[in-house]
């Protein structure tokens, strides 16, 4: 994605929290503790969060796509600016997903078109991504987002 000059290609709105696999699947990236093994999202390079260890270094890795929907809302509001909103605003959904191979819970929109009434706590959820907004040089920029697993 990173280094297209076409600017109908998707780019991440924020570089470094999802890639792609071979097969154009998404992933999360996350910090991992050299030391305990703790994973944190967003990712970064230094400083465990464990307080329990006093590990510095993280290395880079590729999260699972698949987790248990713990929690959610739905969005009623527009965002106050600088965050992009649509005009006019259609409400969405916010989903916190449980990756139990890492321990860790990742929030993220839900896919358009999922409400709120949709949605089960425990019900399995599926990475993907998502258009957020079209930057002023035409590119579409995406974010990670959960949908209902199939």
């Amino acid at each position: 994605m990173p280094g297209t000059t076409d600017a109908q290609a998707p780019l991440p709105a924020i570089d470094g929290w999802f890639a792609l696999d071979d097969a154009g699947r998404p992933h999360l990236l996350a910090g991992k503790c050299t030391t305990c093994g703790t994973y944190v999202f967003p990712p970064r390079s230094t400083n465990c969060p464990n307080p329990a260890c006093d590990g510095d270094d993280l290395e880079q890795v590729a999260m699972s796509r698949r987790g248990t929907l713990w929690s959610y809302t739905e969005n009623q509001y527009a965002p106050p600016p600088p965050y992009p909103a649509p005009d006019p605003f259609e409400p969405f959904a916010v989903a916190a997903v449980e990756l139990a191979d890492e321990g860790i819970i990742v929030l993220g929109k839900v896919v358009e078109g999922t409400l709120a009434a949709d949605l089960r706590v425990g019900m399995e959820m599926e990475l993907t991504t998502m258009p957020l907004y079209t930057d002023e040089d035409g590119f579409v920029r995406t974010v990670h987002a959960w949908r209902i697993a199939s």
